[in-house]
């Protein structure tokens, strides 16, 4: 799978060769980029004022492309990749110019839909209704969106009733049992109040089958959202925008494989593989499931006070969401624990008794079932991973037995927001803007791990030792978060040609973490369910305050008719917060400190967690050029940036003997720097060819959490990401119109993990020193981890639609990754695990859409 690192200099070559010669973005092309009016800044103008890079998708765009989810637009713009979808539906993580938000951490890219800021990162992927615009901007936007835009900011523009009546409705089908209808209609009520519904179903049997199961229930997906939109006139002055909105997602999770990095065993199948050659295939004994609500209401006041516009509004967000999955302790022995127990002398409990008995008979029952190396069925359960007689099982995550326990997962948020606004009518000079913003948030976390007796699993954190699927690990919290913000800005036109800004924001965030862990043990290992709660004292709750200023300076200055130079400087911030409870204590226990873990060994990793993460913080520059050539019919945006991140936050994610765990930590330094171009070219009246190329080069300066990264890149960033394209429209007769549009995107090579090049000591490390291993003098050495193969291969996507229009009709063929190429989505390395996880990219699919509009 992948590319040779050949092919990916050829790829580059080859976007650097089109974009010097077409000198082709995504902005609307027969426009100069005078004539495109974004809000970038919280007010309409043109994208030429804008003293910054903005990458705009406009209407026109959005239909050619099909293009209604943030995955589908953040693909056409440079500089920026998405990884989504998953673990499962509300999983989303965005990364702008080597900037990414960590999952279970505070996103760093503000979502701001028709001008109010969406609070959770579940919503980043949903559909938002009845797209008119998108505007990417980049760099910390924080004094002018607000909170969690560290990394930039996505402004959404949806329909807005007009005065007379219209509606388009959608229909397509597709490969893999793939359907979709969407559609809307809006029109006046009477001649002060405007509507608009809109729906949107769409489902998918997905690309991958659970082979184990022969169901297709690992990224099969059904999602249905409707929306609701009134604006009411109440007076020439005063305008009220009311919206209401429901989503449902119901389909598969944790779309992931194992693949392990152990160069020592390279001679046997599977035990060192690169991520980039994985054949994926799904054996999991219990049938992932992953459930998602979204409920939201929004009202919005616009009142013009004379010299002065008062902008309010309020949002209410209600997102629920859960899995359930097979588990990924395996081999390492967690529910076969009443042997390991027996060996060190203790007597096992019923529930461990039983988790034992049923991993025992689900591989007697497989017995010669074949799965994907490393893994087999032998005629043993056993912990060790080589037995005396070879007659053990490697069980690996997600197997057919029960042997790796369950998971079951929620996530579930409410939150209430309210922001107030002033701004000048911008009719001088000078313009300003100030106000004030508050937000309350409740969000439960809980991650159970359940033995698995063969009877399914109980959609419940706890279950008691006596049920069918008892807790042995459980991480439970809710965190309560209120924010306080004030922010102010100002623009001064020092001339016809120049303009300085100025603009600031300061947070005031206060977190509190209560833990909803009941104080009882684990029936398997006979310890208490969660590792931070010692001597049977219950975990306390914490609290913390995080404050930031966050300042922005700009200037836009036209050095002709037709080329602008603009500047900025801008703080960025995100919270910190809390980790579940429990999370550094689990590290000490199994991978750090001198007592032993389940395995009877200490890993000695290098690796330190806490129970909390810091605040991020960082601060970037932004120089470059934008304008038009050749009379308009060229538009393009030359920049280069500079950015320093103190305390970077990092995703990890840890599997042991105790389950898995996922926490968020930092990176103490990380220095960015790279350059962007975007051309946009109206060849013909009938052919517009547009590109991009981002380069971004990053560095760890210093991470205490794991020293030995010192010098790898940030990770999730790529090398360089490119896209190339063309839209062609040509009359075919009785005035209708054929259209054709393609887009080609490359992402460059990816890291996803700070260790990078590095071998560390593994689980596999310890498991060598315990009985019955320790039998053959295997030196721990050999189960260290060569992590250098969990790099994903860069990669090239074709899309391409080719339809034919007239009046209100369209008809249209799509293929998605029209060259079906493989690729990967995501890489969660675990290092003391001495693997990864990763997730499969979408495959080819073909279909055919119908639309009407009127």
């Amino acid at each position: 799978m992948g590319y040779s690192k050949s092919k990916s200099i050829k790829r580059v070559l080859l976007a650097g060769c089109a974009l010097s010669v077409l000198v082709p973005g995504v902005a609307s092309f027969a426009q100069s980029i005078d004539e495109i009016v974004v809000t970038a800044r919280r007010q309409s103008e043109s994208l030429r004022d804008v003293p910054a890079t903005v990458s705009v998708i406009t209407a026109d765009t959005l239909e050619r492309t099909g293009a209604q989810t943030a995955e589908d637009f953040l693909n056409l713009t440079p500089g920026v990749t998405i990884v989504t979808n998953t673990a499962e539906a509300g999983d989303t993580q965005i990364n702008i110019r080597g900037m990414n938000g960590a999952r279970d951490a505070e996103g760093s890219v503000a979502l701001v839909v028709d001008g109010i800021l969406k609070t959770n990162t579940a919503q980043l992927n949903q559909n938002h209704g009845t797209l008119r615009q998108v505007e990417v901007l980049k760099g910390p936007q924080g004094a002018i969106y607000g909170r969690n835009a560290a990394a930039g900011a996505i402004a959404v523009s949806t329909l807005k009733a007009g005065d007379s009546f219209e509606g388009k409705f959608e229909i397509s089908g597709g490969e893999d049992s793939t359907y979709s209808a969407v559609g809307h209609i809006s029109g006046p009520l009477s001649d002060n109040v405007g509507f608009v519904l809109s729906f949107a179903d769409d489902s998918t049997d997905g690309f991958r089958t659970n082979q184990f199961l022969n169901k297709d229930n690992v990224d099969n997906q059904d999602n249905t959202s409707v929306a609701g939109r009134l604006t009411i006139q109440v007076s020439p002055q005063t305008e009220l925008d009311i919206k209401a909105r429901f989503a449902e997602t119901d389909g598969g999770a944790i779309n992931f494989n194992a693949a392990f990095h152990l160069p020592a065993f390279a001679a046997l199948p599977g035990w060192y593989e690169n991520v980039n050659d994985k054949k994926f295939s799904y054996y999991a004994n219990i049938p992932s499931e992953n459930e998602q609500e979204t409920t939201e209401f929004s009202i919005k006041l616009d009142h013009d006070l004379g010299g002065m516009n008062l902008t309010a509004w309020a949002l209410y967000s209600d997102v629920e969401q859960s899995l359930v999955a097979d588990g990924t302790s395996a081999d390492l022995g967690r529910y076969t624990s009443a042997f390991v127990q027996q060996l060190f002398g203790f007597t096992p409990t019923a529930a461990g008794l039983a988790a034992a008995m049923s991993c025992v008979n689900s591989v007697a029952s497989l017995q010669g079932y074949q799965l994907q190396a490393p893994g087999f069925i032998g005629a043993t359960a056993t912990t060790a991973v080589f037995d005396a007689n070879n007659q053990g099982s490697i069980y690996g995550p997600y197997s057919p037995t029960t042997c790796d326990g369950t998971q079951y997962q929620e996530r579930n948020q409410k939150d209430f927001s309210t922001e107030v606004r002033i701004a000048s009518n911008n009719d001088g000079p000078f313009n300003w803007q100030a106000g004030m913003y508050y937000l309350d948030i409740e969000r439960e976390v809980g991650v159970s791990l359940g033995a698995d007796l063969g009877q399914g699993v109980i959609k419940s954190l706890y279950n008691a030792p006596s049920t069918s699927n008892p807790t042995s690990l459980l991480y439970h919290d809710r965190f309560d978060t209120e924010v306080t913000a004030f922010f102010a800005s100002a623009d001064y036109q020092v001339s016809d040609r120049t303009t300085i800004s100025v603009a600031g924001r300061y947070d005031i965030e206060d977190r509190e973490v209560t833990n909803l862990v009941p104080v009882v043990n684990d029936p398997i290992t006979l310890a208490p369910i969660n590792p931070g709660i010692i001597n049977g004292v219950a975990i306390a709750p914490k609290s913390q305050e995080y404050k930031q200023f966050q300042p922005k300076l700009s200037f836009k200055t036209d050095l002709s008719d037709d080329t602008t130079l603009y500047g900025n400087w801008g703080v960025g911030f995100k919270s910190g917060g809390f980790n579940n409870s429990g999370a550094a204590a689990t590290i000490r226990n199994e991978f750090t400190q001198a007592n032993a873990n389940l395995l009877g060994a200490n890993v000695g990793a290098d690796v330190a967690i806490a129970d909390d993460f810091r605040k991020e913080k960082s601060s970037a520059f932004e120089l470059g050029l934008k304008g038009n050539l050749l009379g308009g019919r060229v538009n393009y945006d030359l920049a280069g940036y500079y950015t320093e991140v103190d305390d970077m936050q990092f995703f990890e994610f840890f599997v042991g003997t105790f389950g898995l765990l996922r926490v968020v930590s930092n990176i103490d330094e990380v220095e960015l720097y790279g350059a962007e171009l975007a051309l946009n070219s109206q060849v013909t009246d009938n052919l517009k060819i547009f590109g991009s190329f981002n380069v971004t080069e990053s560095e760890i300066k210093k991470n205490a959490v794991r020293p030995i990264t010192v010098g790898n890149r940030s990770p999730h960033t790529p090398d360089y990401t490119a896209n190339l394209g063309v839209q062609y429209e040509q009359e075919v007769g009785g005035g209708m119109m054929f259209n054709l549009r393609a887009d080609y995107r490359v992402v460059g090579p990816t890291y996803f993990h700070t260790v990078q090049d590095e071998t560390v000591p593994t689980l596999f490390s310890a498991l060598f020193t315990v009985a019955p291993n320790a039998l053959f003098n295997i030196p721990a050495f050999l189960g260290d981890t060569d992590l250098s193969i969990a790099e994903r291969d860069a990669y090239g996507v074709l899309n391409l639609r080719a339809g034919l229009e007239k009046d209100n009709w369209a008809l249209t063929l799509y293929a998605d990754n029209l060259l079906d190429e493989e690729y990967l989505s995501e890489v969660i390395t675990a290092a003391e695990f001495g693997g990864s996880f990763i997730s499969p990219g979408s495959e080819r699919r073909v279909g055919l859409l119908a639309s009407y509009k009127f």
